[in-house]
């Protein structure tokens, strides 16, 4: 399993690895570069699943976020 997403922000582009938790999904991240509050987009479980290089530990395991 893959720890190390890459977050890049829709807004202004900033991107920042950062270590994703194994056992709870994040639903917001304030990116570093803008101040933007992120959240998933439609259908996704989390920030990482949205903007992320990898999506988070629950979808590589193929699980869903809420379990």
């Amino acid at each position: 399993m893959i720890l190390e997403s890459v977050i890049t922000c829709p807004s202004c582009g900033i991107a920042k690895a950062e270590i994703m938790q194994t056992d709870a999904c994040q639903f917001f991240y304030d990116c570093t570069g803008c101040s933007t509050l992120l959240r998933p987009k439609p259908g996704d479980c989390c920030v990482f699943c949205s903007y992320g290089s990898v999506p988070c530990p629950p979808v590589q395991q193929q699980r869903s976020c809420r379990e």
